[in-house]
Protein backbone atom coordinates (compact mmCIF):
# COMPACT_ATOMS: atom_id res chain seq x y z
CA UNK A 1 0.00 0.00 0.00
CA UNK A 2 1.69 3.31 -0.89
CA UNK A 3 -0.36 7.19 -0.40
CA UNK A 4 -0.46 9.22 -3.45
CA UNK A 5 -1.31 12.84 -2.94
CA UNK A 6 -2.66 14.91 -6.33
CA UNK A 7 -0.14 17.59 -6.69
CA UNK A 8 -0.55 21.10 -8.42
CA UNK A 9 1.26 22.75 -11.20
CA UNK A 10 4.17 25.35 -10.45
CA UNK A 11 2.45 28.23 -10.72
CA UNK A 12 5.33 29.95 -12.45
CA UNK A 13 4.17 27.69 -15.74
CA UNK A 14 1.06 29.34 -15.98
CA UNK A 15 0.12 32.56 -17.43
CA UNK A 16 -2.74 34.89 -16.96
CA UNK A 17 -4.52 33.20 -19.85
CA UNK A 18 -4.02 29.32 -19.44
CA UNK A 19 -5.86 26.94 -16.78
CA UNK A 20 -5.00 26.47 -13.65
CA UNK A 21 -4.91 23.11 -11.77
CA UNK A 22 -6.14 23.27 -8.04
CA UNK A 23 -5.13 20.70 -5.41
CA UNK A 24 -7.79 19.46 -2.98
CA UNK A 25 -4.92 17.22 -1.03
CA UNK A 26 -7.19 13.82 -1.26
CA UNK A 27 -5.58 10.69 -0.05
CA UNK A 28 -5.87 7.71 -2.42
CA UNK A 29 -5.23 3.66 -2.00
CA UNK A 30 -4.62 1.09 -3.91
CA UNK A 31 -2.48 -1.74 -4.80
CA UNK A 32 0.68 -2.27 -6.25
CA UNK A 33 1.06 -3.20 -10.28
CA UNK A 34 -3.22 -2.12 -10.85
CA UNK A 35 -3.78 1.12 -12.77
CA UNK A 36 -4.40 4.46 -10.11
CA UNK A 37 -6.36 7.22 -12.12
CA UNK A 38 -6.61 10.70 -10.51
CA UNK A 39 -8.78 13.21 -10.91
CA UNK A 40 -7.93 16.47 -12.07
CA UNK A 41 -9.94 19.84 -11.87
CA UNK A 42 -9.01 22.43 -13.93
CA UNK A 43 -10.48 26.22 -13.67
CA UNK A 44 -10.26 28.27 -16.46
CA UNK A 45 -9.08 32.70 -15.51
CA UNK A 46 -11.44 34.75 -17.17
CA UNK A 47 -10.38 38.77 -17.09
CA UNK A 48 -12.60 40.85 -15.36
CA UNK A 49 -15.42 42.92 -17.56
CA UNK A 50 -18.15 45.35 -16.17
CA UNK A 51 -21.20 47.47 -16.62
CA UNK A 52 -23.34 50.42 -15.78
CA UNK A 53 -26.66 50.01 -14.68
CA UNK A 54 -28.50 51.31 -16.53
CA UNK A 55 -26.14 50.61 -19.23
CA UNK A 56 -26.53 54.54 -20.57
CA UNK A 57 -24.19 55.32 -18.01
CA UNK A 58 -26.48 58.32 -17.44
CA UNK A 59 -28.29 59.06 -13.80
CA UNK A 60 -30.39 62.18 -12.61
CA UNK A 61 -31.50 63.15 -9.27
CA UNK A 62 -32.49 66.57 -7.62
CA UNK A 63 -30.70 68.58 -5.17
CA UNK A 64 -31.13 67.18 -1.12
CA UNK A 65 -32.77 63.91 -2.09
CA UNK A 66 -30.08 60.32 -2.35
CA UNK A 67 -29.33 58.22 -5.34
CA UNK A 68 -27.74 54.66 -5.96
CA UNK A 69 -25.02 54.23 -8.36
CA UNK A 70 -24.66 50.95 -9.57
CA UNK A 71 -22.31 48.33 -11.81
CA UNK A 72 -21.78 44.85 -12.06
CA UNK A 73 -18.62 43.05 -12.89
CA UNK A 74 -18.08 39.37 -13.54
CA UNK A 75 -14.87 37.50 -14.13
CA UNK A 76 -12.97 34.61 -12.84
CA UNK A 77 -12.14 34.84 -10.25
CA UNK A 78 -15.08 37.22 -9.39
CA UNK A 79 -13.61 40.67 -9.75
CA UNK A 80 -13.40 43.26 -6.57
CA UNK A 81 -15.78 46.13 -7.31
CA UNK A 82 -14.22 49.93 -6.07
CA UNK A 83 -15.59 53.63 -7.15
CA UNK A 84 -13.71 56.84 -7.28
CA UNK A 85 -14.74 60.24 -9.05
CA UNK A 86 -13.00 61.94 -11.82
CA UNK A 87 -11.67 65.66 -10.91
CA UNK A 88 -11.56 68.67 -13.60
CA UNK A 89 -8.46 67.52 -15.27
CA UNK A 90 -10.27 64.46 -16.26
CA UNK A 91 -8.75 62.19 -13.64
CA UNK A 92 -9.45 59.78 -10.71
CA UNK A 93 -10.06 60.95 -7.66
CA UNK A 94 -9.44 59.26 -4.28
CA UNK A 95 -11.48 55.46 -3.48
CA UNK A 96 -15.02 56.70 -2.56
CA UNK A 97 -16.73 53.63 -1.83
CA UNK A 98 -15.86 49.46 -2.24
CA UNK A 99 -18.73 46.88 -3.66
CA UNK A 100 -21.11 47.15 -6.70
CA UNK A 101 -23.12 49.95 -4.95
CA UNK A 102 -22.28 53.29 -4.16
CA UNK A 103 -25.43 55.45 -2.44
CA UNK A 104 -24.75 59.26 -2.49
CA UNK A 105 -27.20 60.91 0.52
CA UNK A 106 -27.96 64.43 -0.04
CA UNK A 107 -26.96 65.39 -2.88
CA UNK A 108 -25.16 68.64 -3.59
CA UNK A 109 -24.64 70.40 -6.57
CA UNK A 110 -20.99 69.79 -6.47
CA UNK A 111 -21.36 66.30 -6.54
CA UNK A 112 -22.34 65.63 -10.16
CA UNK A 113 -20.29 64.76 -12.36
CA UNK A 114 -19.07 61.95 -13.97
CA UNK A 115 -17.99 58.44 -11.63
CA UNK A 116 -16.12 55.31 -12.44
CA UNK A 117 -16.54 52.11 -11.37
CA UNK A 118 -13.36 49.56 -11.66
CA UNK A 119 -13.09 45.82 -11.30
CA UNK A 120 -10.15 44.20 -10.96
CA UNK A 121 -9.50 40.13 -10.47
CA UNK A 122 -6.03 39.85 -10.93
CA UNK A 123 -6.20 38.14 -14.12
CA UNK A 124 -5.05 41.10 -17.17
CA UNK A 125 -5.66 45.06 -15.88
CA UNK A 126 -8.56 46.70 -14.34
CA UNK A 127 -11.35 47.71 -16.43
CA UNK A 128 -13.98 50.69 -15.80
CA UNK A 129 -16.79 52.07 -16.77
CA UNK A 130 -18.17 55.74 -16.59
CA UNK A 131 -21.74 56.65 -14.87
CA UNK A 132 -23.01 60.49 -15.64
CA UNK A 133 -24.93 61.80 -12.10
CA UNK A 134 -26.14 65.14 -13.31
CA UNK A 135 -27.86 67.20 -9.92
CA UNK A 136 -31.05 68.91 -10.82
CA UNK A 137 -31.44 72.01 -8.49
CA UNK A 138 -32.96 75.73 -8.86
CA UNK A 139 -30.85 78.17 -10.00
CA UNK A 140 -28.78 79.81 -7.45
CA UNK A 141 -27.34 83.45 -7.86
CA UNK A 142 -23.63 84.87 -6.86
CA UNK A 143 -23.45 88.45 -7.57
CA UNK A 144 -19.91 90.11 -8.40
CA UNK A 145 -20.47 92.97 -6.32
CA UNK A 146 -23.63 94.16 -4.53
CA UNK A 147 -22.93 97.69 -4.17
CA UNK A 148 -21.43 98.89 -7.48
CA UNK A 149 -19.94 102.23 -7.45
CA UNK A 150 -20.35 105.06 -10.81
CA UNK A 151 -21.29 108.15 -11.79
CA UNK A 152 -23.16 110.35 -14.54
CA UNK A 153 -21.91 109.90 -17.56
CA UNK A 154 -19.85 107.26 -16.79
CA UNK A 155 -20.37 103.18 -16.95
CA UNK A 156 -21.06 100.47 -14.64
CA UNK A 157 -20.95 96.56 -15.14
CA UNK A 158 -24.10 94.49 -12.78
CA UNK A 159 -22.77 91.11 -13.22
CA UNK A 160 -24.91 87.68 -11.73
CA UNK A 161 -22.96 84.26 -11.89
CA UNK A 162 -26.09 81.45 -12.20
CA UNK A 163 -25.93 78.01 -11.55
CA UNK A 164 -28.56 75.56 -12.48
CA UNK A 165 -29.62 72.43 -14.17
CA UNK A 166 -31.59 72.32 -15.97
CA UNK A 167 -29.02 74.61 -17.93
CA UNK A 168 -30.02 74.53 -21.24
CA UNK A 169 -30.04 78.56 -22.69
CA UNK A 170 -31.51 80.42 -25.03
CA UNK A 171 -29.01 80.60 -27.48
CA UNK A 172 -28.04 76.83 -27.88
CA UNK A 173 -31.47 75.49 -28.37
CA UNK A 174 -31.97 78.07 -31.22
CA UNK A 175 -28.16 76.16 -32.82
CA UNK A 176 -29.55 72.66 -32.33
CA UNK A 177 -33.22 73.85 -33.55
CA UNK A 178 -31.37 75.71 -37.34
CA UNK A 179 -29.32 72.20 -37.73
CA UNK A 180 -32.93 69.88 -37.75
CA UNK A 181 -35.88 72.27 -38.55
CA UNK A 182 -36.76 75.17 -40.67
CA UNK A 183 -36.68 78.66 -39.10
CA UNK A 184 -40.56 79.21 -39.27
CA UNK A 185 -41.00 75.83 -36.75
CA UNK A 186 -38.95 77.49 -34.57
CA UNK A 187 -40.76 80.99 -34.40
CA UNK A 188 -44.26 79.18 -33.89
CA UNK A 189 -42.62 76.96 -31.21
CA UNK A 190 -41.27 80.32 -29.39
CA UNK A 191 -45.12 81.85 -30.02
CA UNK A 192 -46.60 78.61 -28.49
CA UNK A 193 -44.49 77.75 -25.92
CA UNK A 194 -42.55 80.86 -24.07
CA UNK A 195 -41.01 78.18 -21.83
CA UNK A 196 -39.54 76.56 -24.19
CA UNK A 197 -35.95 76.95 -22.87
CA UNK A 198 -35.41 75.63 -19.39
CA UNK A 199 -33.26 79.00 -17.59
CA UNK A 200 -34.64 82.33 -17.63
CA UNK A 201 -32.48 85.49 -16.49
CA UNK A 202 -34.19 88.63 -16.08
CA UNK A 203 -33.45 92.09 -14.38
CA UNK A 204 -35.03 94.63 -12.95
CA UNK A 205 -34.70 97.96 -11.55
CA UNK A 206 -36.93 98.90 -8.46
CA UNK A 207 -39.14 95.58 -9.37
CA UNK A 208 -39.74 96.71 -12.77
CA UNK A 209 -38.17 94.80 -15.92
CA UNK A 210 -35.36 96.27 -17.66
CA UNK A 211 -35.52 95.88 -21.61
CA UNK A 212 -32.70 96.13 -23.94
CA UNK A 213 -31.73 99.72 -25.43
CA UNK A 214 -28.89 101.47 -27.05
CA UNK A 215 -27.70 102.49 -22.83
CA UNK A 216 -28.41 99.18 -21.21
CA UNK A 217 -27.00 96.03 -22.58
CA UNK A 218 -27.44 92.34 -21.53
CA UNK A 219 -24.61 89.74 -22.36
CA UNK A 220 -24.65 85.97 -21.45
CA UNK A 221 -21.47 84.19 -21.71
CA UNK A 222 -21.64 80.46 -19.87
CA UNK A 223 -23.13 81.31 -16.48
CA UNK A 224 -22.34 84.81 -16.27
CA UNK A 225 -24.85 86.86 -16.81
CA UNK A 226 -23.53 91.11 -17.41
CA UNK A 227 -25.80 94.14 -17.33
CA UNK A 228 -23.58 96.87 -19.19
CA UNK A 229 -25.08 100.16 -18.04
CA UNK A 230 -23.77 103.14 -20.88
CA UNK A 231 -23.65 107.25 -20.38
CA UNK A 232 -24.80 106.79 -16.55
CA UNK A 233 -27.90 108.98 -15.83
CA UNK A 234 -29.19 110.16 -12.46
CA UNK A 235 -31.97 107.74 -12.92
CA UNK A 236 -30.46 105.28 -13.24
CA UNK A 237 -29.02 104.85 -9.65
CA UNK A 238 -31.01 102.45 -7.53
CA UNK A 239 -31.63 98.97 -6.58
CA UNK A 240 -31.34 96.54 -9.40
CA UNK A 241 -32.08 92.77 -9.31
CA UNK A 242 -31.33 89.40 -11.37
CA UNK A 243 -34.07 86.79 -11.11
CA UNK A 244 -32.97 83.67 -12.60
CA UNK A 245 -35.97 80.67 -13.28
CA UNK A 246 -35.69 76.98 -14.70
CA UNK A 247 -38.27 74.29 -13.99
CA UNK A 248 -37.21 73.37 -10.17
CA UNK A 249 -37.43 76.87 -9.10
CA UNK A 250 -36.54 80.64 -8.88
CA UNK A 251 -34.14 82.72 -7.35
CA UNK A 252 -33.38 86.50 -6.98
CA UNK A 253 -30.11 88.57 -5.99
CA UNK A 254 -29.98 92.50 -5.09
CA UNK A 255 -27.28 94.78 -6.26
CA UNK A 256 -27.10 98.82 -5.53
CA UNK A 257 -25.93 101.02 -8.12
CA UNK A 258 -24.69 104.10 -6.81
CA UNK A 259 -23.29 107.65 -6.92
CA UNK A 260 -22.58 107.84 -3.19
CA UNK A 261 -18.72 107.62 -2.29
CA UNK A 262 -17.14 104.12 -2.09
CA UNK A 263 -15.76 103.57 1.89
CA UNK A 264 -12.97 104.75 3.15
CA UNK A 265 -9.49 102.35 2.46
CA UNK A 266 -6.96 103.24 5.74
CA UNK A 267 -3.19 103.68 4.46
CA UNK A 268 -1.70 104.81 7.49
CA UNK A 269 0.84 101.86 9.45
CA UNK A 270 -0.44 100.10 12.96
CA UNK A 271 2.38 101.34 14.95
CA UNK A 272 2.95 105.87 15.14
CA UNK A 273 5.87 107.77 14.93
CA UNK A 274 5.18 110.35 17.71
CA UNK A 275 4.28 109.90 21.07
CA UNK A 276 1.57 112.03 21.70
CA UNK A 277 -0.13 112.48 17.82
CA UNK A 278 -0.92 110.21 15.05
CA UNK A 279 -1.02 110.66 11.21
CA UNK A 280 -4.30 109.05 9.70
CA UNK A 281 -4.34 108.41 5.71
CA UNK A 282 -7.07 107.35 3.69
CA UNK A 283 -8.33 107.10 0.51
CA UNK A 284 -11.99 107.69 -1.11
CA UNK A 285 -13.55 107.07 -4.54
CA UNK A 286 -16.09 109.35 -5.35
CA UNK A 287 -16.50 110.88 -9.19
CA UNK A 288 -18.34 114.03 -7.89
CA UNK A 289 -16.62 116.26 -5.86
CA UNK A 290 -16.25 115.45 -2.12
CA UNK A 291 -18.75 117.91 0.23
CA UNK A 292 -17.52 116.99 3.56
CA UNK A 293 -16.18 113.94 5.69
CA UNK A 294 -16.53 112.86 9.17
CA UNK A 295 -13.79 111.25 11.28
CA UNK A 296 -14.41 109.55 14.51
CA UNK A 297 -11.69 108.25 16.57
CA UNK A 298 -11.60 106.67 20.40
CA UNK A 299 -9.34 104.97 22.87
CA UNK A 300 -8.96 101.39 23.71
CA UNK A 301 -7.96 99.74 26.77
CA UNK A 302 -7.38 96.15 26.47
CA UNK A 303 -5.45 93.89 27.66
CA UNK A 304 -5.46 90.08 27.44
CA UNK A 305 -8.21 89.45 28.75
CA UNK A 306 -10.72 92.30 27.99
CA UNK A 307 -10.86 95.28 26.03
CA UNK A 308 -12.92 98.47 26.81
CA UNK A 309 -13.55 101.52 24.26
CA UNK A 310 -13.89 104.63 25.13
CA UNK A 311 -15.63 108.18 23.97
CA UNK A 312 -16.04 108.75 20.18
CA UNK A 313 -14.21 112.08 19.29
CA UNK A 314 -15.82 113.59 16.24
CA UNK A 315 -14.33 115.88 13.57
CA UNK A 316 -16.20 117.59 10.49
CA UNK A 317 -13.59 118.02 7.56
CA UNK A 318 -13.92 120.13 4.00
CA UNK A 319 -12.36 118.80 1.90
CA UNK A 320 -10.36 120.54 -1.04
CA UNK A 321 -12.21 121.53 -3.52
CA UNK A 322 -11.58 119.13 -7.05
CA UNK A 323 -11.96 119.42 -10.66
CA UNK A 324 -14.36 117.01 -11.83
CA UNK A 325 -11.99 116.31 -14.78
CA UNK A 326 -9.35 115.21 -12.66
CA UNK A 327 -9.41 111.03 -11.33
CA UNK A 328 -12.02 109.79 -8.87
CA UNK A 329 -9.55 108.86 -5.92
CA UNK A 330 -9.84 111.22 -2.84
CA UNK A 331 -6.35 111.13 -0.83
CA UNK A 332 -6.78 112.98 2.79
CA UNK A 333 -5.03 112.88 5.74
CA UNK A 334 -5.64 114.24 9.34
CA UNK A 335 -3.11 114.32 12.20
CA UNK A 336 -4.74 113.60 16.00
CA UNK A 337 -3.21 115.19 18.79
CA UNK A 338 -3.15 115.21 22.51
CA UNK A 339 -2.67 111.08 22.56
CA UNK A 340 -1.60 108.72 24.99
CA UNK A 341 1.83 106.96 24.28
CA UNK A 342 2.05 103.22 23.71
CA UNK A 343 -2.24 103.42 23.40
CA UNK A 344 -4.39 101.59 21.47
CA UNK A 345 -7.06 103.49 19.53
CA UNK A 346 -9.61 102.86 16.08
CA UNK A 347 -10.71 104.96 13.52
CA UNK A 348 -13.78 105.32 11.07
CA UNK A 349 -14.67 107.61 8.48
CA UNK A 350 -17.55 108.69 6.18
CA UNK A 351 -17.96 110.59 3.63
CA UNK A 352 -20.48 112.80 1.89
CA UNK A 353 -20.89 114.14 -2.04
CA UNK A 354 -24.06 115.76 -3.72
CA UNK A 355 -25.65 111.56 -3.69
CA UNK A 356 -24.99 111.60 0.08
CA UNK A 357 -23.04 109.86 2.99
CA UNK A 358 -21.40 106.50 2.06
CA UNK A 359 -21.06 103.57 4.35
CA UNK A 360 -19.28 103.80 7.19
CA UNK A 361 -15.58 102.79 6.87
CA UNK A 362 -14.28 99.22 8.42
CA UNK A 363 -12.49 100.01 12.48
CA UNK A 364 -9.07 101.07 11.39
CA UNK A 365 -6.51 100.10 14.71
CA UNK A 366 -3.64 101.85 15.60
CA UNK A 367 -0.91 102.30 18.34
CA UNK A 368 0.68 105.33 19.28
CA UNK A 369 4.12 105.07 19.85
CA UNK A 370 6.15 104.98 22.92
CA UNK A 371 8.49 108.01 24.30
CA UNK A 372 11.67 106.02 23.92
CA UNK A 373 10.67 103.92 20.58
CA UNK A 374 12.22 103.43 17.80
CA UNK A 375 10.62 103.02 15.16
CA UNK A 376 11.76 100.24 12.58
CA UNK A 377 12.45 101.79 8.66
CA UNK A 378 9.38 99.56 7.74
CA UNK A 379 7.16 101.38 9.76
CA UNK A 380 7.92 104.45 8.23
CA UNK A 381 4.63 106.67 8.66
CA UNK A 382 3.44 107.78 5.24
CA UNK A 383 3.67 111.36 3.85
CA UNK A 384 0.92 112.79 2.87
CA UNK A 385 -1.25 116.09 2.67
CA UNK A 386 -3.67 117.25 5.03
CA UNK A 387 -5.66 118.17 2.36
CA UNK A 388 -7.72 115.68 -0.23
CA UNK A 389 -5.95 115.47 -3.79
CA UNK A 390 -6.22 113.23 -6.79
CA UNK A 391 -4.34 110.54 -7.49
CA UNK A 392 -2.35 112.26 -10.48
CA UNK A 393 -1.21 114.47 -7.90
CA UNK A 394 0.12 112.40 -5.19
CA UNK A 395 1.76 109.21 -6.58
CA UNK A 396 5.04 109.88 -4.41
CA UNK A 397 3.00 110.25 -1.11
CA UNK A 398 1.12 106.66 -1.46
CA UNK A 399 2.39 103.82 0.97
CA UNK A 400 5.02 101.35 -0.93
CA UNK A 401 5.88 104.32 -3.21
CA UNK A 402 9.68 103.89 -3.71
CA UNK A 403 12.37 105.73 -2.74
CA UNK A 404 14.75 107.39 -5.40
CA UNK A 405 17.94 105.35 -4.20
CA UNK A 406 15.50 102.15 -4.88
CA UNK A 407 14.80 103.27 -8.38
CA UNK A 408 18.04 103.82 -9.05
CA UNK A 409 19.15 100.48 -7.56
CA UNK A 410 16.56 98.49 -9.69
CA UNK A 411 17.49 100.28 -12.93
CA UNK A 412 20.92 99.37 -12.65
CA UNK A 413 20.10 95.85 -11.89
CA UNK A 414 17.61 96.16 -15.06
CA UNK A 415 20.96 97.68 -17.23
CA UNK A 416 23.00 94.82 -16.09
CA UNK A 417 20.55 92.21 -17.33
CA UNK A 418 19.88 93.31 -21.08
CA UNK A 419 23.62 93.54 -21.56
CA UNK A 420 24.26 90.11 -19.91
CA UNK A 421 21.32 89.54 -22.69
CA UNK A 422 22.79 91.06 -25.72
CA UNK A 423 26.20 89.15 -24.70
CA UNK A 424 24.16 85.77 -24.74
CA UNK A 425 22.80 86.49 -27.75
CA UNK A 426 26.13 87.76 -29.95
CA UNK A 427 27.45 84.56 -28.31
CA UNK A 428 25.12 82.10 -29.40
CA UNK A 429 24.88 83.69 -32.92
CA UNK A 430 21.91 84.93 -33.00
CA UNK A 431 22.88 88.94 -33.44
Amino acid sequence: MSNVQQSAVAPSTLTATLPRFLSRGHTYRAVVGDTLVLPCQVENLVPPSVRAIPTSGQLQARKGGPITLECKGSGNPVPSIYWTKKSGANKSTARIGDGPILTLEKLERQQAGVYQCTADNGVGDPVTVDMRLDVLYPPDIQVEKSWIHSGEGFEAKLVCIVYADPVATLLQSIDMCFIFIPILTILTELMSNPNLFTLQVSWYQNSFPIQSTDRRVMNTRANRHTLSIRHIQQEDFGNYSCVADNSLGRSRKYMELSGRPGPAEFYSPKWGRSPDSYNLTWKIDSYPPLEEVRLLYRRVLMNDTYQQPGRWHDFILTPEHRPASEPLTHIMSYTIKNLHPGAYYEAIVQAKNRYGWNEVSDIFQFIVANEHQDIAPEDAEVVASSKSRSNSASVGSLPGSLPQSLLLHTALLLALALSNCQFDRRRLGLG
